[in-house]
C-alpha cells in the first residue's frame, strides 16, 4: 500500500512539474461555471468575471504583468463559452488563435485587491474578432488596465461563424478609432518585417 501511495505520489510530482496544471483544472472550472451563468445572448455583449489578487499573482506587492494576460486568457473563453462561439467553432470545425494584443496599464493592482474583468466584442474583419478586456478596481471604479486582442480565426472566419450562430447574417459594428490605429500599426509592423526578411533572404544568396 505504501509502495502504491509513493508511486502516486511520484506521479502528481511528475505531473506538476511536467504541465501548468492549475491552468488545466482553472479552465475546467471555468468551462463548467460558464455553462451555469446566463448566456449573453448578444454577440457584441460585456461579460464582467469578478477576481482578487491573490499570493501567487504578485510581483513584489503588486499583480505581475504576466498575470494580467493569463485573466485576458480565462476571460475570452468563458466569453466565448457564454455568448455560443466557442460551441459555433467546434460545430465548424474551426479554432480561435491569439494573434496579437497590446494592454496598458494605468495603475497597479495591489494584493488582496478585487476586481472586474469586463470582456466584449468589439467588432471583426474577413481573418479575426477584436476584443477589449478591462480591469476595473472594485475599490474606486478606476480602469487598472486595458488591452485590446486580435483574434485570429483558423479554418473559417467570424461572419460564417456569427451567421451559423444568429442563423442571420451579422452586420459588423464600426471600428472604433484608437482600434484601427492599433491596426494600421500592426500592419505598418507586417510589412516592415517582410521587407526586412526580404532583404536578408538576398543577402543569404
Amino acid at each position: 500500500m505504501e509502495d502504491v501511495l509513493l508511486w502516486v505520489l511520484a506521479g502528481l510530482l511528475l505531473l506538476f512539474c511536467s504541465l501548468d496544471v492549475w491552468y488545466y483544472l482553472r479552465m475546467v472550472v471555468l468551462l463548467i461555471r460558464a455553462w451555469w451563468l446566463s448566456p449573453v445572448f448578444d454577440v457584441t455583449g460585456e461579460q464582467t468575471l469578478g477576481g482578487r489578487v491573490v499570493l501567487h499573482d504578485i510581483d513584489l506587492c503588486h499583480m505581475n504583468n504576466g498575470r494580467y494576460l493569463r485573466e485576458c486568457d480565462f476571460a475570452r473563453i468563458s466569453l466565448y463559452a457564454r455568448n455560443g462561439v466557442l460551441k459555433t467553432m467546434r460545430a465548424l470545425g474551426s479554432s480561435a488563435v491569439v494573434a496579437a494584443t497590446t494592454i496598458r496599464y494605468r495603475r497597479p493592482l495591489c494584493v488582496g485587491e478585487a476586481f472586474e474583468l469586463r470582456t466584449r466584442i468589439i467588432t471583426w474583419d474577413e481573418k479575426a474578432f477584436y476584443l477589449e478586456q478591462r480591469f476595473v478596481s472594485c475599490k474606486d471604479g478606476m480602469v487598472a488596465a486595458i488591452m485590446f486582442c486580435k483574434q485570429s480565426v483558423l479554418r473559417s472566419s467570424p461572419a460564417k461563424i456569427l451567421q451559423h450562430l444568429c442563423q442571420r447574417k451579422v452586420e459588423v459594428p464600426e471600428f472604433p478609432e484608437e482600434l484601427q490605429h492599433w491596426i494600421n500599426f500592426m500592419s505598418a509592423s507586417s510589412q516592415a518585417l517582410k521587407a526586412e526578411s526580404g532583404s536578408e533572404e538576398k543577402k543569404c544568396e
